[in-house]
């Protein structure tokens, strides 16, 4: 039920995002959610791609730093309430969500949301036993 999601650094300048999106592009790797924040020095950007192993040594031998995390992808349908559902079945399951971003394949339908949880083993248990669903790897990366 876990998603390996990358995390790579990036100096705040010219050309790094780009320099990453070639890599993958370079070695077939295919983007299929990200989300980028930054700071005044350096930029954080968090990708799922369908090959999240390759990806990463491709990306380290590019020379970024790049390291590995556990999220979950949970489908949400893509309605009003569709997110705070979920969001209130962690609250009151005292689940900290430290992250979190979204896609959506076809609008009116379900979205996909990446959520950084503290204790993911809990709350797969959790969401599985209120009838949520939560992609594996394998269903995500291949979407």
């Amino acid at each position: 039920m876990k998603v390996s999601q990358l995390s790579v650094f990036l100096e705040n300048k010219s050309g790094r995002l780009a320099d990453v999106t070639r890599t993958l592009s370079e070695n077939k790797i295919n983007i299929r959610a990200l989300s980028i924040a930054d700071t005044i020095d350096y930029g954080l950007l968090r990708l799922i791609v369908n090959d999240p192993t390759s990806a990463k040594a491709a990306l380290t031998d590019a020379g970024f730093t790049v390291a590995l995390t556990e999220v979950l992808a949970i489908e949400i349908p893509d309605s009003p309430g569709g997110l705070a559902g979920i969001i209130d079945i962690m609250a009151e399951e005292g689940i900290n969500i430290e992250y979190m971003y979204a896609f959506v394949g076809t609008s009116g339908e379900n979205a996909i949301v990446i959520f950084r949880i503290e204790k993911v083993d809990e709350a797969i248990t959790i969401l599985q036993r209120k009838g949520v669903r939560i992609f594996t790897g394998e269903e995500l990366h291949s979407l």
